[in-house]
């Protein structure tokens, strides 16, 4: 074990350091420059940081390599040698006695299918940096400060590849999830799963912001903790922004999440050498919840981007919908055979309308190309839908690739005895933290009885540990087999899932409509055999989660147990229910549910369908609606709708992007008409940019993107635009409004340099200003005419603005 990881599992709070900029600044760091940048012609001046956070107590100081990769390096920088030049200046200076970690920031760019990068483009990044970070001697990986699951989860692949040392990974939340969604909780899940030594939260906000982040992710948390909170948040000061907390008070302030059972404490934007100096003093010693936050037998958790399944007995039962496979369907494989992914998509969203917490996707027909098919499906699922996936193919090669466009851990289904699929697989669930399906199936023979399951079931488990792959990450079928032919089946299956529950200690699934084959009744079958199922342990089921009768086992079957509060569920669904009527409760979801009350075309623009608003748009032009009405009527409540949703945590940036691709497919097909029109108004103009200084524009183009929606002519000038430029454009285009988007605390200031110039050219330009370090008073003390928090309130105060 490395000294690092022992560090971890010691009674001692292990104290991270804090700001770099900072310190850096006072050492010749001007505002707007990168710290790599500086620390690339200024080493002597990042060793001094260090020694400075080596003084004040701190046991872990971090490399100056958070913006090390090619994407924000450049390509007339040397990834590798930049790295292992940080690297090796925090190695000397913490000698044996301290440690070094290396930090691995976002790259600033999205993973598909928010952005245009590939999860393999990623992993390549990150490897081409941890490589130089490892020549230069850092004893763990810290990726920091990401946003988004899929990025994260990409380093930590990387990670995986190119060393054995420890990994750590720290998110930042924003109104209790990730910019792109992810709960804290979900997080947690899915870094487990992939094995991490450290979690972390940092950023974002000060001590008393992250004690609920902290919360939420304690009930499944199984790995130490790291909390880096910034000091309070920033205010502008003689023109200098700056943190308010204090060092006596960030660590007095600090305690409670060390009470709380967290091992690892630090300090991010506004903290210095003094606030590391007093979270020494405050914080020696770790708590008795430290060691007792772990429970001795985690669950299995399957995620998405967005939320978590567990499986397990005091869960309830995963209901994973079959659907979305080519048997029986020949229009779905029609579809698919054409390469096209409308039908699979349109099976999700009636799945999870229905109750369905897990979709099982399975495109394996004549003629389709699994490899191609099920990756492309996944991303597109993954941004239509909340809930997590299971990969179900036959194809090594197509599970692999649906596991790197997965953004959380889906299952995989399955893993049976079949010689050689164990050692194919199991390594591929390993690298990218996905629980799989083991199949008690060996040879040709089917295991009837439960005693020859249990056996085949125990050798597989055995074989699995021996490859290396964690318990939590093994999910046992029980082999639901047809009673018609074999009475025993139903029997045997209900031993062996007691068997998984109390032998193993494992979870158990099953296809349930495999009971009933060649039955009448079937549906009548089935519920009544899940409902046994269920009490003798059964943690998740394939089935229709359409099937009427199957809800209301369910449902039952969930109170009876104990696992729905209240009978809260129960309730909701069935107060009114009589037999025979099937009452089953409708559950809103990302799929559009609720708006039945909408016309067809709003419908498509909530739920992102693309080429269903496309077909509406063209058909309502064919049938003579005028191209104005159709935006004003159509197109844009729907958008509204959505950034309601957005606003409500009912969608987030994936729904939000999807939604705003399909409405700016209908306004292309509109824009040459309402171009044409002679008494059209013309739309208003904004200059968006990104401040001088700072390379961090995805905020920037989710708005440019939103803004252009409703109808706004967006000039966007990118990233790390001087001021000059920006009132200049402004001055050209005689536009109405400017929009300023900063991400660092160093380059905030530009954003006052522009509202100055603005105000010295005498324009009546109104400047709105946004981005994660920013606040609404930081807005009023420099003088800007609004501030929006995130891309939905950029619209709405630029439409305030314009109509002022």
């Amino acid at each position: 074990m490395s000294a690092f990881r022992k560090a971890l599992q010691g009674n001692k709070v292990l104290i991270f350091d804090g700001a770099m900029g900072t310190l850096l600044q006072s050492r010749g760091l001007v505002p707007g420059q990168s710290p790599e940048q500086f620390g690339r012609s200024n080493p002597e001046a990042v060793a001094a940081a260090h020694r400075d956070y080596l003084e004040a107590g701190a046991d872990v100081i971090t490399t100056n390599t958070f913006g090390g990769t090619a994407y924000k390096l450049g390509t007339d920088i040397d990834v590798r040698a930049f790295n292992a030049q940080m690297a090796a200046v925090a190695r000397k200076e913490a000698g044996d006695k301290h440690f070094v970690a290396g930090s691995v920031g976002p790259t600033g760019h999205m993973v598909r299918p928010l952005g245009n990068v590939g999860f393999t483009d990623l992993v390549q990044a990150f490897r081409t940096q941890i490589r130089g970070l490892v020549e230069g001697g850092v004893d763990c990986i810290l990726a920091e400060t990401h946003f988004d699951l899929a990025e994260a989860k990409a380093v930590v692949v990387a990670a995986r590849q190119e060393c054995d040392l420890p990994v750590g990974v720290s998110m930042t939340f924003e109104g209790g999830c990730s910019l792109t969604g992810t709960p804290p909780h979900c997080f947690v899940d899915t870094m487990q799963n992939l094995d991490v030594d450290l979690l972390a939260t940092n950023c974002s906000a000060g001590p008393e912001q992250l004690v609920e982040v902290v919360r939420d992710m304690l009930p499944r948390l199984q790995t130490p903790l790291l909390v880096e909170p910034n000091a309070g948040l920033p205010e502008l000061i003689d023109g200098e922004t700056v943190f308010n907390l204090g060092p006596e008070a960030f660590a007095q302030q600090m305690r409670q999440f060390v009470e709380l059972g967290v091992g690892c404490v630090g300090g991010c934007c506004g903290t210095s050498p003094d606030h590391i100096r007093a979270l020494g003093r405050e914080c020696p010693e770790k708590s008795a919840a430290a060691n007792s936050v772990f429970s001795p037998c985690p669950p299995v958790v399957v995620t998405s981007r967005f939320g978590s399944v567990t499986l397990g007995p005091k869960s309830p039962l995963a209901l994973i919908g079959e659907r979305i496979n080519p048997t029986g369907k020949k229009d779905l494989t029609a579809e698919l055979q054409a390469g096209e992914l409308q039908r699979a998509c349109a099976l999700a969203a009636e799945q999870v309308q229905a109750g369905a917490t897990v979709l099982d996707i399975n495109v394996g027909a004549p003629l389709v190309e699994e490899s191609q098919l099920i990756p492309e499906l996944v991303l597109e699922l993954s941004r239509r839908q909340q809930v997590p996936l299971c990969l179900d193919s036959a194809d090594p090669d197509a599970i692999e690739l649906g596991l790197q466009a997965a953004p959380g851990s889906p299952l995989v289904n399955s893993i049976s005895g079949e010689e050689g699929k164990m050692e194919r697989l199991a390594p591929l669930c390993v690298r990218y933290g996905a629980p799989f399906i083991l199949l008690p199936l060996e040879g040709g023979a089917l295991p009837v009885s439960a005693e020859s399951r249990l056996s085949i079931i125990q050798r597989l488990i055995d074989k699995a540990l021996a490859l290396g792959v964690p318990k939590r990450l093994i999910v046992v079928d029980a082999l639901a087999l047809t009673v018609s032919s074999k009475p025993e089946a139903a029997r045997a299956c209900l031993e062996t899932i007691r068997a998984c529950q109390e032998r193993w200690a494992v979870p158990s699934v099953l296809g349930l409509s495999n009971i009933s084959f060649g039955l009448p009744a079937r549906e009548l079958l089935n519920s009544t055999f899940l409902t046994m199922a269920t009490g003798a342990g059964l943690s998740g089921c394939i089935a229709n989660p359409g099937s009427v009768r199957l809800q209301e086992a369910l449902a039952a079957s969930e109170v009876l147990l104990g696992r729905d509060p209240q009978a809260q569920h129960f309730i909701q669904g069935y107060a009114e229910w009589t037999p025979g009527t099937g009452a089953v409760p409708a559950r809103a979801t990302a799929s559009g549910g609720g708006e039945e009350e909408r016309t067809v075309l709003q419908r498509a623009v909530i739920k992102g369908e693309t080429e269903v608003v496309t077909r509406e748009v063209q058909e309502a032009l064919r049938q003579g609606s005028q191209p104005f009405e159709l935006v004003n009527n159509e197109l844009i409540p729907g958008i509204m709708a959505v950034g309601e949703k957005y606003e409500k945590k009912e969608y987030f940036l994936p729904q939000l992007l999807l939604s705003a691709e399909a409405m700016q497919a209908g306004f292309e097909l509109l824009r040459p008409l309402l171009e044409a029109a002679k008494d059209q108004e013309k739309p208003k103009k904004i200059i968006l940019a990104t401040v001088e200084g700072d390379i961090h524009d995805i905020g920037k183009n989710i708005v440019a993107l939103l803004l252009r929606n409703h109808g706004f002519e967006v000039v966007d000038l990118g990233k790390d635009v001087p001021a000059e430029t920006i009132v200049q454009a402004a001055e050209e285009h005689e536009a109405e409004l400017i929009g300023l988007s900063a991400l660092m605390t160093t380059t905030m200031v530009k954003m006052e340099q522009t509202l100055e110039l603005v105000r010295k050219r005498g324009l009546s330009t109104q400047v709105l200003v946004g981005g994660a370090v920013v606040t609404p008073e930081y807005a009023r003390v420099i003088g800007a005419h609004g501030y929006a928090a995130d891309a939905v309130g950029a619209v709405k105060k630029a439409k305030e603005l314009v109509a002022e």
